[in-house]
């Protein structure tokens, strides 16, 4: 199961919690099409192993150099597949991959760094040679790496993708829960709902007005917002805070046929052009489906989607 979180900091967070040492693995260089791209990272700490870098081909094998590099705190630089060492270990893709695994401290400060953006939202870069490591906000690609005069590695962390739903009905619910499930920070938002919440795990939850909801959670463009009430009243409130937000997604749940009145609505309630163009009507995917699973299937496939466009753009 460790293989499902596909970000290492929750798991160096919880290693320097327990004062540990963790082998933070970063998959840096990527020929002929492997499973995971460069920047893809494992963390190996006590019996804690969080991520994955090929579907099975070769963490077998990294975890005995994660150890070794928690032992002696020398950086290893690993080659896969094509002009590896190994001979025995194959990619099945036919790629060739390369890896550096460095020691990190319980206490080192670059990692102290790191977590404190990622508490922030805040974009960080991390740069390493494999023996020394600082950590700043900013923005660039998501791996670069440079080789003279000597090795260096650059890795952008983004802020945790959010979540909000708008909405209480079965769908609303679904779209919530598949977001909890993929990672995502997810909050359902319904307004003057019932006092209780859905038990859905790791799903926070609010009874505010939407616009009350969507202040307090300080929307960012690495928040996606689903509005999902099946109530035109309550959706225009919510489209109205949200559509002028840094929201990076914004989808309608809703009938085609009634857009266009929706949209004019919104235009005559000031909201304008540019701020219209963001948003995704009707929500999610075109696959057709209308279940409750089919709706967030498609709705999470497009909020990931259109993440990818904007993380790689």
């Amino acid at each position: 199961m460790f293989g499902l979180a596909d970000d290492v900091r929750p798991a160096l967070a919880a290693a320097r919690g327990r004062g540990e040492a963790a082998a933070l693995v970063t998959l840096y260089r990527v020929e002929g099409g492997g499973p995971r791209p460069p920047g893809t990272q494992m963390l190996f700490a006590g019996n804690q192993v969080s991520g994955f870098l090929s579907g099975g081909c070769v963490e077998g094998d990294i975890a005995g150099h994660a150890a070794a590099t928690l032992r002696d705190g020398e950086a290893r630089h690993l080659v896969y597949g094509e002009g590896g060492p190994w001979p025995d270990i194959q990619l099945l893709c036919g790629a060739r991959i390369e890896i550096l695994v460095e020691r990190i401290a319980a206490d080192d400060a670059a990692a102290g760094r790191l977590l404190e953006l990622m508490d922030e939202r805040t974009p960080a870069l991390w740069r390493t040679d494999g023996a020394h490591r600082s950590c700043e906000p900013g923005d660039g690609p998501t791996c670069q790496i440079t080789e003279t005069p000597s090795f260096h590695l650059t890795r952008r962390h983004d802020p945790v993708q959010r979540l909000v739903v708008v909405g209480g009905d079965p769908t609303a619910l679904a779209i919530a829960q598949l977001g909890a499930q993929s990672g995502m920070e997810t909050t359902l938002v319904r307004p003057k709902g019932p006092a209780s919440p859905p038990p859905l795990a790791g799903v926070a939850y609010s009874r505010e007005p939407a616009d009350q909801a969507f202040a307090g959670l300080h929307l960012d463009p690495w928040t996606a917002v689903a509005v999902a009430t099946h109530d035109i009243e309550t959706d225009h409130e919510a489209l109205m805070a949200v559509l002028p937000s840094s929201a990076g997604y914004v989808g309608l749940l809703g009938a085609r046929r009634r857009l266009t009145g929706r949209l004019a609505s919104l235009k005559a309630s000031g909201i304008t052009e540019d701020q219209l163009s963001r948003l995704h009507a009707p929500i999610g995917l075109p696959t057709g489906g209308k279940s409750p699973w089919e709706v967030a299937v498609a709705v999470i496939g497009e909020i990931m989607a259109e993440r990818l466009k904007q993380t790689t753009a």
